[in-house]
């Protein structure tokens, strides 16, 4: 069986898409589903490349019991975009720098997280607002969406 292969994306790769990264494998784990996905995160841009999660975002992680594997921020590459089935970006700026960077979406893999909800819309930047609970929600609650629709897909 052919591994689902999901790149969660997001501007720097400290916070948001390693928050994605960790969450959507602590899923995978808890339902048995881990050997079926292959599961990653990059940024768009070069500001953070090297360096590890964001340590308020690991705090939060670990304060809801998710194990934090380690980590360096990269940057998302054109081969990123042949061998992955998406390309799950945090906000619309993301889509617009993942469009511009890949030159298009001809195959339809570039999506945001939290369109997999009954609630679109951008993920909670942390970075400004220091609020990594409400990031942390509304990531849970878009790979919990997205790990259904990825299973009933």
């Amino acid at each position: 069986m052919k591994k689902k292969k999901v790149l969660f994306v997001c501007h720097g790769n400290i916070c948001r898409s390693p928050m994605a990264e960790m969450i959507f494998k602590h899923l995978l784990k808890e339902r048995g589903l881990k050997d079926r996905y292959q599961v990653d995160s990059a940024a768009t841009s070069l500001e953070e490349i090297g360096n590890p999660i964001y340590p308020p975002a690991r705090a939060e992680l670990e304060r809801h019991g998710i194990t934090v594997e380690a980590h360096r921020a990269r940057r998302v590459t054109y081969q990123d975009y042949g061998v992955n089935d998406l390309l799950v970006c945090m906000d619309k700026y993301n889509v617009r720098n993942l469009h511009h960077f890949i030159h298009g979406d001809f195959a339809n893999k570039i999506c945001k997280l939290l369109d997999f909800t009954d609630t679109p819309g951008d993920v909670a930047d942390p970075w400004y607002s220091d609020r990594f609970d409400i990031a942390y929600a509304d990531i849970l609650r878009g790979c919990e969406a997205l790990l259904e629709y990825l299973e009933n897909a």
